[in-house]
């Protein structure tokens, strides 16, 4: 005699059903499928955002450097090879003595200070107007011009654009009042720069710099003439980079805590969605212990039971995942395009990285529930008030 249940078992055993099933169940639940759905987004949307951030930062850190034109970077001893984080103790009178090396055509002396901004921090430039134009192209200024009195500031468009700055606006900087006197494109170094002398004399610094920024007749004699500024007398210990070599530093690998921040971050927004979906798919379990049951009083497998949430929480995971990456995208437009906040790197590495790491995540979170539904026993299940 055959099996009665044969044919009903190889419908609830289909493809097309169990589809119908999972969206059925998703649309009947539609707030906890939202939340879930939401959830996972901000899983993802905090990821590529905070990376974008960090690794724009740091790109836009090395295009500035890259735009100073010079060839080499001469430091005091003991500095660190990150820019900013160099005290004044070298004088400018080195500037002389590396100016008479050979190769060597151009030397401007830079003094760097680190000012604490409302939610940033930011290096302003104390520059010798004339030599530091001389290293690579000139400022090109969008409206002013240079420097004509000891309180005057050049900001750079972004600073400009950002702030709501034009020429003739006051602005203050280390307790004092400045006078923008001029605003050029960005990408020579800082946002903000000083006459050198007035930065020195805000310091206390008179007569010293942060950093000696070397033009030299040729970008292949940086070799030699680091070795000829070691070899002078008193400057064995002085830190000398070619621009080259200094850029190829400003890397995630040698920026201390850089890849433990985003580390850290993607842990915390791992958890978000492990936590999210556990619940949910735990939640929904207990709500669906009779229609569970049914399932099984009809055939259903333990594997089919488990494909069935599992299913549920992929198709959410990559429902979250798109609208996740959405957001992160209009949240780039805005942010750099329309509000000149900061600069956003959004690669296409970190969208694939952010999408793996919220479907596994999510997978996760719903291996539990998902093997609690294909354990109950068909008869409790149907008996559950």
């Amino acid at each position: 005699m055959a099996d009665s249940r044969k044919p009903v078992l190889q419908y609830t055993r289909s493809n097309n059903f169990m589809n119908r099933l999972v969206i059925s169940n998703l649309v009947h639940r539609p707030l906890r499928s939202l939340i879930s759905i939401f959830a996972i987004a901000l899983e993802v949307t905090l990821i590529l955002l905070i990376a974008a951030l960090s690794y724009g930062m740091l790109n836009d850190s090395r295009t500035r450097q890259a735009g100073i034109g010079a060839d080499l970077m001469v430091q005091p001893p003991g500095s660190s090879n990150l820019v900013g984080f160099t005290t004044a103790p070298m004088s400018v009178k080195v500037g002389d003595i590396v100016a008479k090396l050979p190769h060597v055509t151009v030397v401007s002396p830079v003094l760097w200070t680190l000012v604490n901004n409302p939610g940033s921090l930011e290096i302003i430039y104390g520059i010798d107007l004339a030599s530091y134009e001389t290293l690579g192209s000139p400022f090109t200024y969008l409206s002013g011009g240079g420097f004509r009195a000891a309180q005057d500031m050049i900001v750079d468009d972004k600073f400009a654009n950002d702030h709501h700055s034009k020429v003739g606006d006051s602005v203050e900087l280390l307790n004092h009042k400045f006078r923008v006197c001029g605003i050029v494109e960005h990408g020579k170094g800082a946002r903000r720069f000083l006459q050198l002398s007035g930065l020195q004399d805000l310091l206390g610094a008179q007569g010293k710099a942060s950093v000696l920024y070397v033009r030299l007749d040729d970008p292949k004699n940086a070799d030699a003439v680091v070795a000829a500024i070691k070899g002078v007398p008193d400057m064995e210990s002085y830190t000398v980079h070619s621009t080259a070599e200094f850029l190829s530093l400003m890397t995630p690998e040698h920026l201390p805590g850089f890849n433990l921040f985003i580390k850290i971050v993607v842990g915390v927004a791992m958890i978000i969605g492990f936590m999210v979906i556990f619940q949910s798919m735990y939640t929904a379990v207990m709500e669906r212990t009779r229609e569970i049951g049914i399932l099984k009083s009809m055939g259903a497998s333990q594997t089919y039971i488990l494909r069935v949430i599992l299913r549920e929480t992929l198709l959410l995971a990559v429902a979250g995942i798109a609208l996740g990456i959405a957001i992160s995208f209009l949240a780039k437009v805005l942010l750099t395009h329309r509000f000149h906040v900061l600069p956003l790197l959004l690669t296409g590495g970190w969208v694939l990285r952010a999408a793996i790491i919220a479907m596994v995540g999510a997978l996760l979170g719903a291996i539990y529930p998902a093997i609690k539904a294909a354990r109950k026993d068909p008869i409790d299940a149907l008996a559950y008030e």
